[in-house]
């Protein structure tokens, strides 16, 4: 047996090659029709936690997360706030009117301060 023999020729080896990346890429689709598969199978009979919060309003609502990553009540504000020569009053009218026109709610907005600036 001569060694010119046992090596395959030009066209048998490109067979060969091609021949393995079509199988690669047949079994890459298999997985990624199978891992879409079971995704759609487990949210079939895991309960969504956030399925009550989207019940309860239309508008998409995002949880505040703190520095500490622990997300806020819809009733739980961040920080504390400073008053500057206002009343409450006045303070809780201005955080309503900042929350309305940017369209953000209460809770996820965080006012360090309000001062009555007096005009001369």
């Amino acid at each position: 047996m001569n060694l010119l023999d046992s090596v395959m020729s030009l066209g048998e080896a490109l067979n060969v090659s091609i021949t393995g990346i079509v199988v690669v890429f047949i079994v890459l689709v298999v997985l990624a029709v199978l891992v879409q598969l079971l995704s759609k199978l487990i949210r079939l009979f895991v309960k969504d936690p956030n399925a009550k919060n989207a019940k309860k309003s239309d508008a998409v609502k995002e949880d505040v997360k703190p520095q500490g990553g622990v997300a806020l009540p819809e009733n739980q504000t961040l920080g504390t706030l400073d008053l500057y020569k206002t009343d409450e009053k006045t303070a809780a009218v201005i955080m309503a009117i900042v929350s309305k026109e940017s369209g953000v709610p209460l809770n996820r907005l965080k006012f360090n301060s309000i001062k009555l600036i007096e005009n001369k």
